[in-house]
């Protein structure tokens, strides 16, 4: 927990620094918006800092975090709920998992279920009042072209059955830019979970892509950053920012500009609204 609170006293002082502001409301988007003011969303991938303390979603929440990642790819010290990437250990949700669930819902923070299972979906689903969103994955049905990127990714990726569920429940998937070599074959991956579970249902998901390239930290060692790991870096031969390629290749591949506007983030601040909500 301490880490978790030097990493939000830091996340002030960058925003700070930056002269940018939290949102806590969906109203608070729009407003950012209206103004042309870039703002933040706090959200955090696994929800290991809680080390089974319930009272901890509560402090975090009056710090400001508003996104919820149950799990990531490690197992936290008081396990909320079985990982893809893992062996099943715990049925699914826990009782733990349950538990942050409810404490979510009632003080208003969205949930995600990146990296949750299939059991683990079904649970959370059952849990919640709310929407949730599964933030980064993508269709298992699209694989690319690079056979051993896709044996290393299939595991991650998710199945019309899960995503329906979510669908179903409200919530909406974000698609990822791996196993998609060109902006045109991520448009085309967006189009395939698309055409399972509707257009309402379908952000973009770029997991933690969206910040400037550099260095080591860029994920490139000597080199820089390698290809597919930062904004401007995400496909060979990239010139132009992140969305508005994204959105040429949306264009392009028969989408409007309506839909544009969901899957690019309308999908998203609908269902964080709804999760926020006093």
């Amino acid at each position: 927990m301490n880490a978790f609170l030097r990493g939000m006293a830091s996340m002030d002082r960058q925003l700070k620094a930056n002269g940018l502001k939290r949102s806590l409301t969906a109203a608070d988007v729009r407003a950012a918006h209206d103004r042309r003011e870039p703002a933040v969303i706090q959200a955090i991938e696994g929800g290991h800092f809680l080390q089974g303390k319930i009272e901890r979603v509560e402090e975090a929440y009056g710090r400001g975090l508003r996104h919820m990642g149950l799990l990531h790819d490690s197992d936290a010290s008081e396990p909320l709920g079985d990982v893809y990437t893992n062996p099943p250990r715990y049925g699914g949700l826990t009782a733990f998992g349950t538990a942050v669930i409810r404490e979510c819902n009632r003080l208003g923070m969205l949930i995600d279920l990146a990296h949750a299972n299939m059991q683990t979906t079904k649970a959370a689903l059952k849990a919640t009042t709310r929407p949730v969103i599964i933030s980064h994955t993508g269709p298992d049905t699209q694989l690319g072209s690079n056979p051993r990127m896709a044996a290393m990714m299939q595991s991650r990726l998710i199945g019309k059955e899960q995503a329906k569920a979510v669908a179903d429940a409200g919530g909406a998937i974000g698609v990822w830019t791996h196993l998609a070599d060109t902006p045109l074959e991520y448009a085309r991956n967006v189009r395939a979970l698309v055409e399972v579970i509707g257009v309402d249902h379908v952000c973009i998901g770029t997991d933690t892509k969206l910040t400037q390239p550099g260095g080591r930290a860029g994920g490139g060692g000597r080199g820089g950053p390698r290809v597919g790991e930062r904004t401007n870096l995400v496909w060979q031969d990239q010139t132009g920012g992140f969305y508005f390629v994204v959105v040429d290749a949306l264009l392009k591949t028969g989408f409007t500009g309506d839909e544009i506007g969901k899957i690019g983030g309308g999908n998203f601040l609908r269902i964080f609204g709804a999760a926020v909500q006093g």
